[in-house]
């Protein structure tokens, strides 16, 4: 308990990157905060950052030191948790690191639905793409993540998979509209509105194009998914996405149609956290409840 003040500050100066801007951020004096940290060093037996002459960089201790510090913090949080479940309030924070198609619609319904029941929770969001989401959880930025085709898997652990076609976007008039089984080169003759390369709706339609000896050629290449939703009203162009990320009912001057199984492979959802990591009530509980949430989506794409 007696070093948690210090982790934070040690934390800080890592953001920061040098004493006089933690100092700032942690509203402690540069001179106090560097006492604080020699303080430290001495009694660690060890020196914690590289002194540059631009500011301050973990060396390799630091960078073992701040994975342990992390793994303190999160743990305290955990036990206040458990003791505000007891007290019959739950308290705590959740941080997740998601996938930018779950910002618009998704995420902020159940985020609120959970606040109803329990306002003294509080919530961080990182929006990261497939590769960085995994990195979030093992340095314990954030507790939960929720991607779309995530990248390698060896930290995470599923708690819920959920289907989501490739689905095309397009003016509410356009033809394609009216086709039942649309396929993929359907949509290569009009201008595209891509995400980039780093995120899983890109990779599956590079697969597809690939499946069918086509190349991708993006009109305009974003890594803004809200940007593909609304350009493509102004031009008569396709954007891709997944459903969880669209709600036509307040967008109805465009059309969604999922790309055929044929071309597009269907791609999978993951709600995880770290492997082998026991998670804060609070975390853990609104997993639970996300876990309802897109279990409801299963019926209709899987049809």
């Amino acid at each position: 308990m007696k070093h948690l003040r210090t982790f934070e500050l040690i934390e800080a100066v890592m953001r920061a990157g040098s004493i006089r801007k933690a100092a700032e951020d942690m509203n402690i004096t540069a001179s106090a905060l560097n006492r604080r940290i020699q303080g430290f060093e001495q009694e660690f037996g060890w020196e914690i950052f590289e002194r540059l002459p631009r500011g301050m960089r973990l060396n390799p201790a630091g960078e073992l030191l701040i994975q342990h510090i992390r793994a303190q913090m999160i743990d305290m949080a955990r036990v206040r948790s458990h003791v505000a479940d007891l007290t019959g309030e739950r308290r705590g924070h959740v941080s997740i690191a998601c996938s930018q198609a779950l910002l618009p619609y998704f995420l902020p319904k159940q985020i609120a639905l959970y606040r109803a029941q329990h306002p003294g929770v509080t919530f961080s969001i990182n929006v990261r793409d497939r590769a960085q989401a995994e990195h979030d959880l093992a340095t314990f930025n954030s507790d939960l993540a929720l991607v779309f085709e995530p990248v390698h898997m060896v930290e995470f652990e599923v708690i819920q998979a959920t289907p989501q076609p490739v689905c095309a976007l397009f003016r509410a008039e356009d033809p394609l509209a009216e086709k039942n089984d649309l396929r993929l080169r359907d949509c290569l003759s009009k201008p595209l509105v891509m995400p980039s390369a780093a995120y899983g709706v890109r990779h599956l339609l590079e697969l597809g194009a690939k499946k069918i000896g086509r190349t991708l050629s993006a009109m305009v290449e974003t890594e803004s998914f809200e940007l593909i939703r609304h350009y493509v009203i102004h031009e008569d162009s396709v954007g891709f996405q997944i459903p969880i990320g669209l709600d036509t009912e307040r967008q109805k001057s465009i059309a969604v149609r999922p790309l055929s199984k044929k071309d597009v492979p269907v791609g999978q959802l993951l709600l995880g956290q770290m492997k082998g990591r026991i998670l804060p009530v609070v975390s853990s509980r609104f997993a639970d409840q996300l876990v309802i949430a897109l279990k409801q989506w299963e019926p209709e794409l899987t049809e």
